[in-house]
């Protein structure tokens, strides 16, 4: 007993923390196993490593600030022909970021190009890397706040420490020239350095009706489809077909219930 407590504080004071935890009851296991002491190591450093590693998965997805958390297993790829899906499982292995590569997600609305662009990110946390998700519209807004309040270098070099940077909705709202001028700056400075994954409704010939002037759109352009998988999802809502699925699923089981009702009353 004496032998437990000096171990707990031990692992405690060498902030083992699922260590400690699990230390009694990997005792009691081992020694009804007669478990050999290697393999009883072993299994408490695996516990501790495990327990760190979710530890750490939880902080980063936290950090992300995704809206919600979505997965490549829960998206229906045969509703968007258009959509390689192979392309999209080896960018969801991260090597495009780490070798600061972007990706553009390009297709009509409701085709689930926020669905894949979350998906990817999250496999990215998974993978290690840092990410962030935001609106363009929202980081837009950011970097004018920070300009106003003198803090937009210190925003732009928190930004720089990202892996990848998820710009969701481009095209949805349009930019006056400063707003404009910040996001190119913004892109620009992570041009080779850094990844981006962007959605967007528009196709790149509509850009300037976001950004306003022709030349920083093509500059833009130029910067951040070198080195891009674009990905291209046009087809049928992807949230619409979603939605008749489920009134066709309530529908079925209001004419069960019905006929079940009535064949209880026949009775």
């Amino acid at each position: 007993m004496e032998t437990n407590l000096l171990l707990k504080a031990y692992l405690k004071k060498l902030r083992l923390p699922t260590m400690t935890r699990d230390l009694e009851k990997a005792i009691a296991e081992a020694t009804k196993t007669n478990l050999p002491y290697e393999r009883f190591l072993l299994g408490l450093v695996e516990q501790e490593v495990y327990s760190r590693e979710e530890n750490t998965l939880r902080v980063r997805l936290a950090r992300a600030k995704f809206p919600i958390i979505k997965t490549l297993d829960t998206f229906d790829f045969t509703a968007i022909p258009s959509l390689d899906k192979q392309t999209v499982l080896q960018l969801a292995e991260g090597n495009f970021a780490r070798e600061a590569q972007n990706c553009v997600c390009i297709g009509n609305s409701g085709t689930g190009k926020t669905h894949i662009a979350t998906a990817i990110g999250v496999a990215a946390c998974r993978a290690g890397l840092k990410v962030r998700f935001t609106t363009a519209a929202g980081l837009v807004n950011d970097m004018l706040e920070a300009k106003k309040e003198a803090r937009l270098a210190k925003l732009n070099n928190s930004l720089m420490r990202i892996d990848l940077v998820i710009l969701d909705e481009l095209g949805y709202i349009p930019f006056d020239a400063t707003g404009a001028q910040l996001l190119f700056n913004f892109c620009a400075e992570r041009y080779e350095r850094r990844s981006l994954l962007v959605t967007t409704n528009l196709d790149f010939g509509a850009w300037t009706s976001v950004f306003g002037d022709e030349s920083l759109t093509g500059a833009m352009l130029d910067r951040l489809t070198h080195h891009c998988h674009i990905l291209v999802m046009n087809g049928e809502s992807y949230r619409f077909r979603e939605s008749q699925k489920e009134k066709n699923r309530k529908g079925v089981k209001t004419s069960n219930a019905t006929r079940k009702a009535q064949k209880n009353q026949g009775e």
